[in-house]
């Protein structure tokens, strides 16, 4: 599986900023915020049961906030059925140069 319908959308939300990451059956498995505190950034995840996105979602958006100083909401949904590790692992990577080609742009 080469996994090419994963995508990255970038809402801007006012100074905030929303990402949207799915890919294969699209829905929503996971949401995480992070934001700005006087101790650096803090985020807050919420994630459906049975659901594995919050793996990911909290990293991503810890990680964009920190690097563009706003508020990052990261929504995931990414589903495909019987997946091995390997293939897992090649969707943490297309997921992460996804996000390195949108942080380029920034």
């Amino acid at each position: 599986m080469t996994f090419d319908d994963l995508q990255l959308q970038a809402i801007p939300m006012g100074r905030d900023l929303l990402l949207i990451i799915t890919g294969g059956e699209v829905h929503i498995g996971a949401a995480s915020t992070a934001y700005w505190t006087d101790q650096g950034t803090e985020v807050q995840t919420s994630a459906v049961p049975g659901h594995k996105e919050h793996t990911l979602s909290g990293d991503i958006a810890q990680r964009v906030a920190g690097e563009l100083n706003r508020t990052v909401t990261v929504v995931m949904g990414i589903h495909y059925d019987d997946l091995s590790q390997a293939e897992i692992k090649s969707i943490v990577a297309k997921t992460d140069s996804l996000l390195e080609g949108f942080l380029k742009q920034q």
